[in-house]
C-alpha cells in the first residue's frame, strides 16, 4: 500500500535536515510517541493511541537505511507490533526535502505492508489517519523549532553595548533555558478516521501505530540544530 504525505517546516532545508534527524529532540512532537532505547542504528519506541475512551499501545523499531543531506533525501525502514495482539506492520519510507523562500516542504512516500486485521481495510481510511498524525506532528515541530530559534537568537548589538556599560548589579538576568517539550497527547483514531469507520477501529489501531512512527523516522542521531 502506498501513502503520500507532505508537511512544511518554517526553516531552510540546510537547517531542517539535521533537525529531522535529531530523534530525541522531535520525538515528543509525534502524538503518543516515546523513544525507549537505542541499539546500534535501531531506535526502539512506543506509540499510544486512543479509540475514544480506550487506550492502546504498540512497540516499534525504526532505522535509517540511507541519507543524502546534499540532496535532502533520507530512506528509512520501520516495523511495529501490537503489544497485546498479533497485528504487525512494516514500511519503507522515502523523505525528500525541497526548500522555497526559506520554508522547507517535506515529501514523505511510504510503502506500507500490514498483516492481521489492518489488512482488511482500505487505503482511504489509513490515509485519513496518516494525514491527521503527520499534520499534528508538523504543527508541533514548527512550534518546537520556533521556540528554539527565539531562545538562541543573539541580542541586538546596541543591547549588548548597554549591558556592558551598566553596573554589574544592574545587569539583566539571563533568560531561562527552554523547558523540555511535553510529549504530544495520543491521537484519537475514532476522530481521525471518522465515525463512519468506527467498525474498523481495531485494525486501524494496529496500522496507525506504524503510521504514527512514520512521522518520527525522519531522523537518527545527529548534532543538535536550532
Amino acid at each position: 500500500m502506498k501513502l503520500d504525505n507532505t508537511f512544511s517546516i518554517p526553516v531552510p532545508a540546510a537547517q531542517a535536515f539535521p533537525v529531522l534527524l535529531d530523534l530525541e529532540r522531535i520525538a515528543p512532537c509525534v502524538p503518543g510517541a516515546t523513544i525507549t532505547s537505542k541499539d546500534g542504528e535501531d531506535y526502539h519506541g512506543k506509540i499510544k493511541v486512543k479509540l475514544g475512551p480506550v487506550g492502546l499501545s504498540y512497540n516499534g523499531i525504526i532505522k535509517v537505511v540511507s541519507q543524502d543531506e546534499a540532496n535532502g533525501i533520507a530512506v528509512l525502514e520501520g516495523r511495529g507490533r501490537e503489544t497485546r495482539g498479533n497485528g504487525t506492520a512494516a514500511a519503507t519510507i522515502t523523505c525528500r526535502l525541497v526548500e522555497s523562500d526559506g520554508v522547507t516542504e517535506v515529501f514523505v512516500d511510504t510503502d506500507l505492508s500490514i498483516t492481521g486485521k489492518p489488512a482488511q481495510f482500505g487505503r482511504g481510511a489509513l490515509a485519513d489517519v496518516a494525514g491527521t498524525l503527520i499534520g499534528q506532528f508538523a504543527a508541533n515541530l514548527a512550534d518546537e523549532i520556533t521556540a528554539s530559534t527565539r531562545a538562541t537568537a543573539p541580542e541586538p548589538a546596541q543591547a549588548t553595548l548597554t549591558a556592558v556599560a551598566a553596573p554589574a548589579e544592574d545587569a539583566a538576568v539571563p533568560a531561562p533555558p527552554v523547558a523540555p517539550r511535553k510529549p504530544a497527547e495520543p491521537i484519537d483514531l475514532l476522530a481521525a478516521a471518522g465515525s463512519s469507520n468506527s467498525v474498523k477501529l481495531g485494525g486501524l489501531a494496529v496500522a496507525s501505530a506504524l503510521v504514527a512512527l512514520l512521522a518520527i523516522v525522519l531522523r537518527k542521531r545527529s548534532p543538535r540544530s536550532a
